[in-house]
């Protein structure tokens, strides 16, 4: 016999005394009924006067113990019976980002309909819908924004729900945002857009989504860096195809005056070297450091590259 279904026996029989304020063994023995689903266990601890909102040392609460496993009748009765359902752990999560995290649309629902706040945010500043959408789960996504959360709130570093799902590469989390409202010209602390982020992490179906939207292939970030230069400095050729297939000014520098061509020879590319010469890329740009792609190359000793751009530029 399972412990949580002899420690309900225990209970039924009257084999433990009366509770105290602040026994944290027993609402440790609460907290585990809740995370197991014994409803019976979870009535008679409750029943005995056990604090329905202890929490454990990280701040976590039986409602939230239940909410992760997904246990939707100890959900019931928790709330029921009192349980905070905007209490906070230490890092500032809810029982309803807990929800959107493991992706429970049933228990998120109910946890709505009592009241949760789509509004509150971790200590990062994520809410239910931010976290909903880094794990790409399109069904929360969806109900969090009928419910009316706000897809072009940002967390402490400035990125929405948008940007967070595009750095995932979710595609059809971009997509449903983008249908429920969130705005791909909005930047983060560091003027980034969705589509920067999204080439930062060479994701290419993110990518066509954003452009198809009305993204600005050409904006740049608070270093003057575009889509295509992140693309290319993380090596990304499928993305840096893809963006110049799709009109990316392949000669745009960023604030220091470098560009993609410099930033292909400075991660040792000869098909992103190749890509950039063959559309259109200026082999004889020079940074406000007065250096060139050539110059990059024989630093960083790269043969192949040397000879595309020693080619480009006796052209």
């Amino acid at each position: 016999m399972k412990r949580h279904k002899i420690f309900a026996l225990i209970l039924s029989a009257g084999l433990l005394g009366p509770v105290h304020a602040g026994d944290s063994a027993l609402e440790r023995d609460l907290r585990m009924a809740a995370s197991v689903g014994d409803v019976e266990a979870v009535a008679a601890l409750l029943d005995r006067g056990v604090d329905v909102n202890g929490v454990n040392s990280i701040g976590k609460t039986a409602l939230m113990m239940a909410i992760e496993s997904d246990n939707i009748e100890a959900v019931t009765l928790l709330l029921t019976r009192g349980a905070d359902v905007n209490a906070k752990t230490h890092a500032g999560c809810t029982a309803l980002i807990f929800a959107a995290e493991n992706g429970h649309d049933a228990l998120s629902a109910l946890l709505l309909e009592r009241g949760a706040d789509l509004r509150a945010r971790t200590s990062a500043g994520w809410d239910a819908l931010t976290t909903a959408a880094r794990y790409g789960l399109t069904d929360m996504v969806d109900q969090l924004l009928f419910k009316g959360a706000d897809p072009n709130e940002g967390d402490k570093e400035g990125r929405t729900a948008l940007m967070h799902a595009a750095e995932k590469g979710h595609a059809a989390t971009v997509a449903l945002l983008l249908q429920g409202g969130a705005d791909h010209a909005v930047l983060d602390d560091h003027d980034a857009s969705a589509l920067i982020v999204a080439a930062d992490k060479g994701h290419t179906g993110v990518i066509d989504i954003l452009l198809d939207a009305g993204a600005d292939i050409n904006a740049q970030d608070i270093d003057g860096a575009t889509a295509l230069i992140w693309a290319v400095g993380q090596g990304h050729v499928e993305a840096a195809m893809r963006l110049i297939h799709r009109g990316a000014d392949v000669n745009r520098p960023d604030a220091d005056g470098v560009s993609a061509l410099m930033e292909a020879a400075s991660v040792r590319s000869e098909e992103l070297v190749k890509l950039l010469l063959e559309s259109g890329a200026d082999a004889a740009h020079k940074s406000d450091r007065r250096v060139t792609a050539l110059d990059i190359a024989n630093k960083k000793r790269n043969k192949a590259v040397i000879r595309l751009l020693e080619e480009a530029r006796a052209e």
